[in-house]
């Protein structure tokens, strides 16, 4: 089995990998970067060349714009799992896009283009390789897959211009230019593997053009700590206190369904020393990467401004936790 399979099949908690990037080549009305986006009244899609070192890649942006739609309405990136379905994704925003007049803006990332550092990870790492493949194993009626972190090997990178972080602002200023909008900030919501990518923006990315961060249903976390290395930790990732400072004061807010704990069998977890230190489960993990990130900036003399918001009787179910998400971001 490819490596690629296997990241694909085991890390972090999203059914349907096998659902890889179901693009819809029909909805893409401009070519790459050389014109404005057309976007039109409803649902389509635009194309926009990949960042630093991906310039030769794409990325499709499925899009719904509401009827109500002008040039003071809010404007949502939603960052799809690890199926990279983002046009599910923001089919499942269409209703609320209509009820609150929120511009819903969904990119798709190619697994082939972008691995699961790139994606997941944000390209805080590279060079990902398994030295020996994850064993599927069974845990509380649900199959995890379990790797000895010593079987993992990487490379740092330390450069932050080709994080995947730096394409939401480009997205953003795309949609903006086309429409002609008042808006200076949008906000994000990412689930499951694009909760990762959400939580690691703060962490990594902090200053940009986003307001609130809703960071849903992670299966693991980059914690802020001087105790772990990347990437679950930071020790190594040379971020300075002025940095963390920025950080801790982002709208970070870990969105996370109740029932995602140990009992919940949608999608796959990974399981490993240095990963099962935040927790057997999502919902475990939140609450570490919660506690711990607290706890750094208070060791810091930092401003604390993350929250953690747990989501009643809902488990990993994108569309429902999207439903929650539009109620708190626009209620």
């Amino acid at each position: 089995m490819k490596v690629l399979s296997i990241v694909c099949l085991f890390i972090m908690g999203v059914s349907g990998c096998a659902h890889e990037n179901n693009e819809k080549s029909s909805h893409t009305n401009n070519q790459v970067n050389k014109t404005v986006p057309n976007i039109t009244l409803g649902s389509g899609s635009f194309t926009l060349k990949g960042g630093k070192n991906k310039e030769n890649n794409t990325v499709n942006v499925y899009y719904h714009k509401p009827k109500g739609f002008n040039e003071y309405s809010q404007i949502l990136i939603v960052i799809p799992g690890a199926g990279r379905n983002a046009d599910d994704y923001r089919d499942s925003w269409v209703s609320a896009s209509e009820t609150y007049n929120t511009l819903i803006l969904s990119p798709s990332y190619k697994e082939k283009e972008y691995d699961f550092a790139a994606y997941h990870l944000g390209g805080i790492i590279e060079n990902i390789k398994f030295l020996k493949a994850p064993k599927q194993e069974k845990y509380n009626n649900r199959m995890v897959y379990k790797i000895d972190d010593k079987d993992l090997s990487f490379s740092k990178n330390y450069d932050s211009k080709s994080f995947i972080f730096e394409d939401f602002d480009r997205i953003f200023n795309n949609a903006v230019r086309a429409l002609n909008t008042k808006q200076t900030q949008y906000d994000i919501f990412g689930h499951s593997a694009g909760g990762q990518i959400a939580h690691r923006l703060a962490v990594f990315k902090p200053n940009t053009k986003v307001n609130r961060i809703l960071a849903s249903n992670s299966g693991s976390y980059t914690v802020p700590s001087l105790q772990e290395k990347l990437p679950f930790g930071t020790l190594d990732a040379l971020l300075s206190k002025k940095h963390l400072k920025e950080a801790f004061s982002e709208n970070l807010v870990l969105f996370i369904g109740e029932k995602d704990n140990e009992n919940e069998t949608g999608g796959m977890i990974l399981h490993s020393p240095d990963v099962n230190k935040q927790g057997l489960h999502r919902l475990s993990r939140a609450h570490y990467f919660y506690d711990e990130s607290k706890k750094m900036a208070a060791e810091l003399g930092l401003e604390f401004n993350w929250q953690l918001k747990i989501v009643p009787d809902i488990g990993h179910n994108y569309r429902l936790m999207g439903q929650a998400a539009a109620s708190y971001l626009y209620e």
